[in-house]
């Protein structure tokens, strides 16, 4: 048998390969013209579940599995990926996010199938699991939950622009609040504190020239407090993990 990384990984290089490098862009605009009735979308599945003789192969798994990949691959993509082109606006983020995920979880639970001694049990006792658990739910904390917090503490200093001058993109300050916020995260969980300064200074330098300009106050301090709020929350959460972590370790 076979260990469960040994297997997933190269089983995910290759779904990477096939999905973004050998499909042209014809092929996807074909299965969202025909369907069911797209011949790419046959072949694209059929591909996926080929080309996982190589790593069948490698690994030595007996060909009744490998004939049982093979289908099961080719089979559960065909219906993922025909969901996703016959589903109204297939083409969101969110979309691609689903087909993806559900993507990676068959071959998942495919190298689960093949691992050796791994069990659900086993992975719940793992002396990493909480470990993990901890990180996550550290990841969940930093996004919706601190933009609540930080959306209920702005709503305290309200803009008061006379000529209402507001331009952005819509909730482009939300977004940009998750990703700096999962930078400082990550950062902060690895010690690499000088990163995090970096974050800080590359976003302080594209707001400057706008708040320079803005003869708005209130924006300016609305802005300072928003971002502080951010920094000081994921920053106390990264290091409060890392302690946790830290403690567990010793």
């Amino acid at each position: 048998m076979f260990d469960f990384f040994d297997v997933l990984i190269p089983f995910l290089l290759i779904h990477v390969i096939c999905d973004f490098y050998l499909q042209p862009k014809r092929w996807v605009e074909a299965k969202k013209q025909s369907t069911y009735r797209s011949h790419e979308l046959y072949l694209h599945s059929l591909l996926h579940g080929v080309a996982l003789l190589v790593p069948a192969l490698a690994l030595g798994i007996d060909w009744r599995s490998t004939s049982c990949l093979i289908a099961i691959v080719a089979l559960s993509h065909f219906v993922i990926d025909l969901w996703k082109v016959t589903t109204p606006n297939g083409d969101r983020f969110s979309h691609f996010v689903i087909d993806q995920t559900l993507h990676v979880l068959v071959l998942a639970i495919i190298a689960f199938y093949l691992a050796d001694g791994v069990t659900i049990d086993a992975v719940l006792k793992h002396e990493r699991f909480s470990d993990g658990v901890m990180v996550v739910f550290a990841y969940l904390l930093i996004l919706k939950p601190t933009s609540i917090v930080i959306g209920s503490v702005l709503r305290q200093y309200p803009i008061t622009d006379p000529d209402n001058n507001t331009s952005g993109l819509v909730a482009g300050g939300e977004v940009i609040g998750y990703l700096e916020r999962v930078l400082i995260l990550t950062f902060t969980l690895v010690g690499s504190y000088a990163a995090v300064g970096f974050v800080l200074a590359a976003k302080s330098i594209f707001r400057f020239g706008e708040l320079n300009k803005s003869d708005c106050r209130n924006m300016t301090e609305y802005v300072l407090i928003g971002s502080l709020l951010s920094v000081v929350i994921t920053t106390l959460v990264g290091a409060l993990i890392s302690l946790g972590l830290d403690m567990k370790i010793k």
